[in-house]
This record gives C-alpha cells, structure tokens and sequence, in this order.
C-alpha cells in the first residue's frame, strides 16, 4: 500500500507541475541550444542508450528531439508517444491543445502519427482515462519511471522488448 500511494504521489506532483511548465517551457527553449544528440550517459526504460523520438517535429524539453528529462523539465516530458486522434482530442480537452500550431512558440501543432515527448502525468491521465497513447521504449527517458510503471509503458509500446529489465528498488 505504502508503494502504490507513493507511486500517486509522485503522480500528482508530475501533473501539476506538467501543467506549470507550459507555461514555463517556452523560455527555456529559447535559451537552450538545440543538440542533435543526446548526452550518452542518459538512457531510457530499458536501461539502453536513450533514442532520439522525433526531429520532424523536433520534440522534447529542449527541442533537440529526445525526451531527455533535467533537472529544468518540472513536467518530465520524458515519454515518447506515438499521437493518435483519441489522444490529442483528450489532452486538449484537458486543457493543452497539442494539434494547433504555435509559430511563436516553434510549435508545429501535431497530428495522429508524429511522436512527441508528452509529461509522464499526462500519459498517466490518458491511461486512467483508457486513451494512453503508444509509447516508444528506446526513445523513453528512464526518469519517468519515477511516477510511471515499466508494465503500463510495456503494454503500451510499439517496441516491446522480448524481456523487461528488472524493477530497481531505491
């Protein structure tokens, strides 16, 4: 019991602070310089090399195309998600409209097929509401297995893995 009300802990704080950082993340993305690599010591679910998910668009925190999570990223935008049309529908229905472009914001608007590196409260949102999006694991941050479970991301993936890696204990 004391893991799973931990587990919604870290949850609900993910979301708030989701949602904060879309107010915030357009200043960070100014003063960042894009990187077409990400730095190799970090890695995703699977305890691999994180992937990059998307340069067209260019997704995550930073805008160098991996969801990449720093210590910047409030919202762990962390999990490579494949859009689709129930998804986008339900996260602007929460109150961030990810199909409308945003020039000023270098924001192209996304569609159904593009990937994108969603806040790790959000896709957990989606779940709950059964509208989770596909995930792609290699293109996965490993820090959003703070708030998420491997399973849940598994079940969702469009790269699953013949074996999951152990779950590591704190």
């Amino acid at each position: 019991m004391a893991t799973i009300t931990a587990h919604y802990r870290r949850f609900f704080a993910s979301s708030i602070a989701c949602l904060g950082t879309v107010l915030i993340s357009t200043s960070a993305i100014a003063q960042t310089p894009n990187k077409s690599e990400a730095d190799p010591a970090l890695l995703n679910v699977l305890n691999q090399p994180l992937q990059s998910c998307s340069q067209a668009p260019q997704t995550g925190y930073l805008r160098n195309g991996y969801c990449a999570v720093t210590a910047q990223d409030a919202g762990v935008h962390g999990v490579c998600a494949l859009m689709d049309a129930q998804f986008l529908a339900y996260t602007k229905s929460q109150g961030n409209d990810l199909s409308t472009p945003n020039p000023k914001l270098r924001f192209p608007g996304l569609k159904p097929g593009d990937h994108w590196c969603v806040c790790a409260g959000r896709w957990q949102q989606a779940l709950d509401a059964g509208v989770a999006p596909k995930v792609v694991l290699a293109a996965t941050s490993k820090d959003v297995l703070d708030s998420l479970f491997l399973d849940d991301l598994a079940k969702h993936a469009v790269d699953p893995p013949a074996h999951l890696p152990p779950p590591q204990l704190p």
